[in-house]
């Protein structure tokens, strides 16, 4: 069975909308979500703009500051100060990759963790870590949601996570262990990936390498979330799995593209909403 992200990520959005129209209703509050792009990269440009589309479709209000790539880290550390102080700002988002005279980690620092609806502040991750309240990454939010969407119980099963980056593979194999799955997390210097992979009864794969994961590896009835993106010669995308064997055996799997990819912009909105909801709690 296939994993239709485009549908979950559907269900979050109206999810999102109802709860916003109720946040204003109630309380006058509409969610605000600040994006901050620097310099006229295409792909992020294209990326916000989607962002700023989704925001307007659940009622959320984006507003965008386009700086020019000759920006000095200064002044971008004070538009995130003024950003932070900002009552009617509940989420700030900094489109990375930034100009080299910048220095990403300060930046992302500078954001206050209270409006860090990316997840990547090193308070959210220690937040994470710890069990605390703090903000999850939306990529891995998204996983999780997709793996609930298709009932699948983790407490006490076998997950393989493959890939170790901070954005999704060490927090994803911490929400999984905080749903009392029992996490093993691969990487290229795994010895027995293949062993591993076979021994999953959910396998993330987010290595970034395609078909990295070959179908046979997978165990009969096994889930497989599939998050690389990657371009194949042809110029179509492909994921990380191999697809077609891989789902003989999988119970469910999720597609590249229409899997994870649209859950990332969704749970960005959930987060930006869960941050306006706590302003007035």
């Amino acid at each position: 069975m296939i994993i239709d992200g485009k549908a979950v990520a559907q269900q979050v959005r109206d999810e999102v909308r109802v709860a916003a129209q109720r946040l204003r209703n109630d309380h006058g509050v509409v969610p605000g979500l600040g994006v901050v792009l620097v310099g006229d990269d295409p792909a992020s440009r294209v990326y916000v703009r989607n962002k700023e589309k989704a925001c307007a479709e659940v009622g959320i209000r984006s507003v965008e500051h386009l700086l020019p790539a000759s920006v000095s880290e200064h002044e971008l550390l004070d538009l995130i100060a003024r950003l932070n102080e900002d009552p009617a700002i509940h989420g700030i988002l900094v489109q990375l990759p930034l100009p080299e005279q910048i220095a990403s980690a300060r930046i992302l620092e500078a954001v206050s963790p209270a409006k860090d609806v990316d997840g990547f502040h090193p308070v959210s991750q220690g937040l994470l870590l710890s069990g605390g309240e703090g903000f999850r990454p939306c990529t891995p939010l998204g996983i999780m949601r997709m793996l609930d969407s298709v009932g699948c119980a983790l407490k006490g099963r076998n997950a393989v996570v493959v890939g170790r980056s901070n954005i999704v593979g060490k927090p994803v194999a911490l929400m999984l262990l905080e749903r009392h799955a029992t996490v093993t997390l691969c990487h290229s210097r795994t010895a027995d990936l293949a062993g591993e992979v076979g021994r999953a009864d959910v396998v993330v794969a987010a290595v970034g390498k395609t078909h990295a994961i070959r179908g046979e590896w997978i165990k009969p009835g096994a889930v497989v979330i599939d998050v690389g993106i990657n371009r194949l010669p042809t110029g179509k995308l492909a994921g990380d799995v191999e697809f077609e064997a891989a789902r003989e055996r999988a119970s469910w799997i999720s597609p590249v593209p229409g899997g994870v990819g649209p859950m990332t912009i969704c749970m960005l909105l959930s987060n930006t909403l869960l941050s306006a909801q706590r302003s007035v709690a």
